[in-house]
């Protein structure tokens, strides 16, 4: 290819991401949510766009790749991905998710795990099931998992309650638990806690809300109290096509008690 010819490429490739950012930003603004249950709602709202769901999340939700470098996956353990979506923090273990004896990747959309599938098939990954289940329902026996993850999908969980119930019930004693997400926090955070105000809290609250997803201040102090902590951070990220904003978020890896049986 000339050089001459270069520069047109690029600007090609550049309008196909600037179109595909425009029919996510549809979805996420105007097309409405349908369905009975909460997984028909949440098929309904991702069957449109899980073709090009991947390159606009990478620029909005921030420190998936990061939390999965802060795990030590143990040689042939069992990794249980909550909302996994696409498979992008399997993919973000590639090398070392081999080493593991399984992997169990548990979305409610079909749309999303056909691209993980797709995926998983190219890169011949024997060690990898999925499940079209619900975060609230999956079952797997008690003490039987090294390390649970949610990415980005305790928001998305109604009962997102009984999900932390289930992880820590499958979880072994010291097992792992890392959870990044966005958030808000209490009216009055605790002194060890970032302090959002407002605005802050009540903005990106409304904002997440419109879409289904819902933050809550509830969630790390969860973690926290149920798990033992290990590394937790709160920060705030860009989000597309909103310059001047930045959402909250937080990354957390918390250790089942080894006394917890």
């Amino acid at each position: 290819m000339s050089e001459a010819a270069q520069p047109t490429t690029g600007s090609s490739s550049h309008a196909d991401s600037r179109w595909d950012d425009f029919k996510v930003l549809w979805h996420l603004l105007f097309r409405p949510v349908r369905g009975n249950t909460h997984g028909e709602r949440l098929e309904s709202f991702y069957e449109g766009q899980a073709s090009y769901y991947d390159s606009f999340r990478s620029r909005l939700l921030h420190g998936r790749s990061e939390l999965i470098s802060w795990i030590d996956f143990p040689d042939q353990g069992v990794w249980v991905d909550f909302g996994a979506g696409t498979g992008h923090n399997l993919f973000s273990a590639e090398q070392e998710s081999k080493k593991l004896s399984q992997v169990h990747l548990v979305d409610l959309s079909p749309s999303l795990l056909k691209v993980a599938a797709s995926r998983i098939a190219d890169r011949h990954l024997s060690n990898v099931t999925l499940h079209h289940a619900d975060a609230t329902k999956f079952q797997m026996p008690e003490n039987s998992v090294d390390v649970v993850t949610f990415s980005y999908s305790l928001t998305m969980i109604p009962d997102w309650f009984e999900s932390v119930l289930i992880a820590n019930r499958i979880l072994k004693p010291g097992g792992l638990i890392a959870v990044t997400d966005f958030h808000v926090s209490r009216k009055h955070a605790g002194t060890e806690r970032r302090q959002h105000g407002w605005l802050r809290r009540n903005f990106w609250t409304l904002w997440f809300a419109s879409d289904n997803v819902f933050l809550s201040s509830d969630h790390l102090a969860m973690l926290n109290r149920r798990f033992d902590t290990v590394r937790c951070e709160e920060r705030l990220g860009s989000v597309p096509y909103m310059p001047l904003m930045k959402a909250p978020y937080y990354l957390f890896l918390g250790r089942k008690p080894s006394n917890d049986c």
